[in-house]
């Protein structure tokens, strides 16, 4: 499938996600169009999906296969599938901070500027794990990208420990325990805010999320 060409801020809009979520700092001047005319419940369900789509920057083909990996994996497909995407190499990347978006954390990662473990790796979809080490690579530490992240402060998830001195980071002893978190997250983010029981949530909870 092509890959969406519509712009960043126009589509989260689009999809009710406030582009902060996303890392852009900037607003959209367009007013969108809600339609009055009533979803059905796929409808609803196709939006949602679209909506886990399009915050974590996945096309059709990679979100399929990742959710058939959660429904062959032990627990509820839900919850496995909202880890694996969390688990993500680049969007762990972004969630340290090292990257203003999951696009730019994806292409840092793409040209090698990251280490797994003393080791290079370069491909974004890479599911770590608890304990696995990221670390920016030495020669791209020169670079003003890097040196400047030693300067700010960055808020990070519970479950991640970073070390901007060293410019590494890895998932916690909260990392098994994230799910509570993330599940709030998605309901405040792709639900609209202080939503705690969202459509999309509530699938999730139930196991019962399927990908169209």
């Amino acid at each position: 499938m092509a890959r969406n060409r519509e712009p960043v801020l126009k589509r989260a809009k689009a999809l009710g996600i406030e582009p902060q979520y996303l890392g852009i700092n900037k607003k959209s001047k367009r007013q969108v169009q809600q339609s009055r005319r009533k979803k059905s419940e796929y409808g609803i369900q196709l939006t949602e999906k679209q909506k886990v789509k399009f915050y974590y920057g996945l096309q059709e083909t990679q979100f399929r296969n990742t959710y058939e990996k959660a429904t062959k994996r032990a627990g509820g497909a839900g919850e496995n599938l909202l880890i694996m995407l969390e688990s993500r190499f680049d969007n762990v990347v972004f969630r340290m901070g090292f990257a203003a978006t999951r696009r730019e954390a994806r292409q840092l990662v793409s040209h090698g500027h990251f280490l797994v473990n003393g080791k290079k790796a370069n491909i974004p979809s890479m599911e770590l794990k608890a304990g696995d080490v990221i670390s920016v690579k030495e020669k791209s530490k020169s670079s003003p990208k890097f040196k400047e992240l030693r300067d700010m402060v960055i808020t990070t998830p519970q479950w991640l420990d970073i070390d901007l001195d060293k410019l590494e980071g890895k998932p916690g002893e909260n990392w098994n325990g994230m799910v509570k978190s993330i599940l709030a997250a998605i309901g405040s983010v792709i639900g609209g805010a202080g939503c705690g029981h969202c459509y999309e949530v509530d699938q999730i909870r139930r196991n019962t999320y399927e990908p169209y």
